[in-house]
């Protein structure tokens, strides 16, 4: 059986990746299944640099290949903010209740509705090979959360059609609609048109 390391130590994002990939020959591994991950510093500009750095780092460790993924909120009315900052908006070792909050604070001289877009970007690296999906979910920002399903911003957020939070929906509702189940999807896809899986 084929081994990829999923660069995360979040379990929500194992769980919801793991799904995608579990019709497939292949044991995704996370950083939780090893000891002393160096601390790595997403400091990229972009989604992509950022799933690059994770998956580079993670590659030059242990050698095998690497799936990443970098993805945040970026909100109409606040200039794209949080953006690649959206993990750590509140300030480092914050909550996802301190990011809520403050997005929640940032947009209460704003009027509704609050426009806003999860952002994606999916990556395969294996050391000189790397591949790149691209996912979008739009929706907006509510002020009172709802849901406990979910992780981050997902008890904030409304996706377009929807009339309940990410956080109030299951597992399996949440990946046929999220950015991040998009965009691994399409990176998914890809690595079997190039027999890769």
């Amino acid at each position: 059986m084929k081994e990829l390391i999923f660069a995360t130590g979040n379990l929500g994002k194992l769980k919801e990746v793991s799904k995608i990939f579990s019709n497939h020959d292949i044991k995704i591994l996370s950083l939780k299944d090893f000891e002393d991950i160096p601390e790595i510093i997403e400091d990229g500009l972009t989604f992509e640099e950022n799933a690059f750095i994770k998956a580079e780092v993670i590659f030059n460790l242990f050698g095998k290949p690497v799936i990443s993924d970098d993805s945040g909120l970026s909100i109409e009315q606040l200039n794209g903010e949080p953006g690649v900052i959206s993990a750590r908006y509140a300030g480092e070792n914050c909550t996802y209740e301190d990011n809520n909050n403050k997005v929640i604070n940032a947009l209460k001289d704003f009027p509704e509705p609050h426009k806003a877009k999860f952002v994606s970007c999916a990556l395969y690296f294996n050391g000189n090979e790397k591949i790149i999906s691209i996912g979008e979910l739009n929706g907006e920002i509510i002020k009172n959360g709802s849901g406990s399903n979910g992780f981050g911003y997902d008890p904030i957020f409304i996706p377009d059609g929807f009339t309940k939070t990410l956080a109030e929906m299951t597992t399996e509702e949440k990946n046929e609609i999220s950015h991040r189940g998009i965009a691994f999807r399409s990176l998914r896809n890809k690595l079997i048109e190039r027999k890769i899986l």
